[in-house]
Protein backbone atom coordinates (compact mmCIF):
# COMPACT_ATOMS: atom_id res chain seq x y z
CA UNK A 1 0.00 0.00 0.00
CA UNK A 2 1.65 3.63 -0.75
CA UNK A 3 2.05 6.28 2.04
CA UNK A 4 -1.09 7.73 0.19
CA UNK A 5 -3.48 5.13 1.54
CA UNK A 6 -1.80 4.58 4.75
CA UNK A 7 -3.02 7.95 6.22
CA UNK A 8 -6.60 6.29 6.47
CA UNK A 9 -7.71 6.99 10.53
CA UNK A 10 -10.38 5.82 12.63
CA UNK A 11 -11.68 8.97 15.10
CA UNK A 12 -9.52 9.18 18.05
CA UNK A 13 -6.00 8.02 16.26
CA UNK A 14 -3.89 10.53 15.33
CA UNK A 15 -3.52 11.38 11.72
CA UNK A 16 0.32 11.34 10.94
CA UNK A 17 1.70 15.14 8.92
CA UNK A 18 4.07 13.19 6.72
CA UNK A 19 0.96 11.76 5.32
CA UNK A 20 -1.38 14.29 4.89
CA UNK A 21 1.79 16.22 3.04
CA UNK A 22 1.64 13.46 1.18
CA UNK A 23 -1.67 13.08 0.69
CA UNK A 24 -2.13 17.25 -0.16
CA UNK A 25 0.80 17.19 -2.58
CA UNK A 26 -0.53 14.30 -4.84
CA UNK A 27 -4.11 15.37 -5.09
CA UNK A 28 -5.89 17.92 -7.70
CA UNK A 29 -9.23 17.26 -7.72
CA UNK A 30 -11.14 18.08 -4.76
CA UNK A 31 -14.87 17.21 -4.62
CA UNK A 32 -16.77 18.70 -2.01
CA UNK A 33 -20.31 16.74 -0.77
CA UNK A 34 -22.62 19.45 0.96
CA UNK A 35 -20.95 22.26 -0.49
CA UNK A 36 -23.62 25.71 0.16
CA UNK A 37 -23.23 28.59 -1.71
CA UNK A 38 -23.68 30.90 1.41
CA UNK A 39 -20.81 32.73 2.32
CA UNK A 40 -21.55 32.18 6.33
CA UNK A 41 -21.58 28.69 6.02
CA UNK A 42 -17.93 26.62 7.09
CA UNK A 43 -17.77 24.32 3.64
CA UNK A 44 -18.05 27.95 1.65
CA UNK A 45 -14.56 28.95 3.36
CA UNK A 46 -12.76 25.91 3.18
CA UNK A 47 -13.72 25.17 -0.81
CA UNK A 48 -12.82 29.10 -1.55
CA UNK A 49 -9.74 28.22 0.54
CA UNK A 50 -8.72 25.37 -1.39
CA UNK A 51 -9.70 26.44 -4.84
CA UNK A 52 -6.75 28.32 -4.56
CA UNK A 53 -4.30 25.38 -4.93
CA UNK A 54 -6.78 22.64 -6.15
CA UNK A 55 -9.41 21.93 -8.54
CA UNK A 56 -12.94 22.31 -6.34
CA UNK A 57 -15.98 19.94 -7.48
CA UNK A 58 -18.85 21.24 -5.55
CA UNK A 59 -21.18 18.11 -5.14
CA UNK A 60 -24.64 19.47 -4.27
CA UNK A 61 -28.08 18.61 -5.63
CA UNK A 62 -29.87 22.16 -5.40
CA UNK A 63 -27.91 23.89 -7.19
CA UNK A 64 -25.69 24.23 -10.63
CA UNK A 65 -23.12 26.48 -9.81
CA UNK A 66 -21.30 27.42 -6.32
CA UNK A 67 -17.97 29.31 -6.61
CA UNK A 68 -17.90 29.33 -10.38
CA UNK A 69 -17.86 25.64 -10.85
CA UNK A 70 -20.31 23.31 -11.99
CA UNK A 71 -22.50 21.76 -9.50
CA UNK A 72 -23.23 18.30 -9.67
CA UNK A 73 -26.00 16.30 -7.64
CA UNK A 74 -23.74 13.18 -6.35
CA UNK A 75 -20.15 11.89 -7.23
CA UNK A 76 -21.48 9.19 -9.77
CA UNK A 77 -21.78 12.56 -11.73
CA UNK A 78 -18.95 14.06 -11.85
CA UNK A 79 -17.30 13.79 -15.04
CA UNK A 80 -13.24 13.67 -13.99
CA UNK A 81 -11.30 11.85 -11.84
CA UNK A 82 -12.07 12.82 -7.60
CA UNK A 83 -8.82 12.41 -6.21
CA UNK A 84 -10.28 13.45 -2.68
CA UNK A 85 -13.59 13.59 -1.64
CA UNK A 86 -14.46 16.31 1.65
CA UNK A 87 -17.89 15.56 2.94
CA UNK A 88 -19.75 18.67 4.99
CA UNK A 89 -23.09 16.41 6.05
CA UNK A 90 -24.04 15.26 8.91
CA UNK A 91 -22.20 11.99 10.33
CA UNK A 92 -25.89 9.68 9.91
CA UNK A 93 -25.94 10.14 5.81
CA UNK A 94 -22.21 9.37 5.49
CA UNK A 95 -23.31 5.62 4.97
CA UNK A 96 -25.65 6.70 2.05
CA UNK A 97 -22.52 8.63 0.43
CA UNK A 98 -20.82 4.90 0.50
CA UNK A 99 -21.64 3.15 -2.66
CA UNK A 100 -20.62 6.20 -4.96
CA UNK A 101 -17.16 6.68 -3.08
CA UNK A 102 -16.50 2.97 -3.76
CA UNK A 103 -17.60 4.13 -7.74
CA UNK A 104 -15.46 6.89 -8.08
CA UNK A 105 -12.55 5.44 -6.32
CA UNK A 106 -10.83 8.39 -4.85
CA UNK A 107 -7.33 8.33 -2.95
CA UNK A 108 -8.85 10.01 0.27
CA UNK A 109 -12.73 10.14 1.96
CA UNK A 110 -12.95 13.22 4.51
CA UNK A 111 -15.04 14.02 6.97
CA UNK A 112 -15.13 17.03 8.49
CA UNK A 113 -14.78 18.75 11.90
CA UNK A 114 -17.33 17.26 14.06
CA UNK A 115 -18.68 14.36 11.04
CA UNK A 116 -17.52 10.65 11.77
CA UNK A 117 -18.91 7.75 10.96
CA UNK A 118 -17.06 4.36 12.65
CA UNK A 119 -18.23 1.35 10.04
CA UNK A 120 -18.18 3.72 6.97
CA UNK A 121 -14.87 4.49 7.59
CA UNK A 122 -13.66 1.10 8.40
CA UNK A 123 -15.41 -0.49 5.25
CA UNK A 124 -13.45 2.51 2.97
CA UNK A 125 -10.16 1.60 4.98
CA UNK A 126 -11.02 -2.22 3.43
CA UNK A 127 -11.59 -0.92 0.55
CA UNK A 128 -8.74 0.90 0.03
CA UNK A 129 -9.47 4.24 -0.04
CA UNK A 130 -7.99 6.38 2.78
CA UNK A 131 -10.64 8.01 5.44
CA UNK A 132 -10.13 11.29 7.75
CA UNK A 133 -12.98 11.90 10.29
CA UNK A 134 -13.89 14.94 12.40
CA UNK A 135 -10.37 17.26 11.00
CA UNK A 136 -10.93 20.19 8.49
CA UNK A 137 -9.08 20.22 5.66
CA UNK A 138 -8.25 23.66 5.43
CA UNK A 139 -7.10 23.88 8.88
CA UNK A 140 -4.71 20.85 8.11
CA UNK A 141 -3.47 22.25 4.85
CA UNK A 142 -2.70 25.72 6.49
CA UNK A 143 -1.30 24.54 9.19
CA UNK A 144 1.46 22.26 6.84
CA UNK A 145 1.63 25.09 4.55
CA UNK A 146 2.19 27.59 7.54
CA UNK A 147 5.10 25.37 9.09
CA UNK A 148 6.69 24.80 5.40
CA UNK A 149 5.56 21.32 4.78
CA UNK A 150 3.43 21.89 1.90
Amino acid sequence: MDAKAEIGVIKGQAVDDDGLVALFASIETVAIVGLSPDPSKASFGVAQYLQSYYRIIPVNPNYSEILGEPCYPDLKSVPVPIDLVDVFQRSERIPRLIPDVIAVRPVCFWMQLGIAHRESAVYLLDAGVAVVEDRCTKIDHQRLMGSGQL
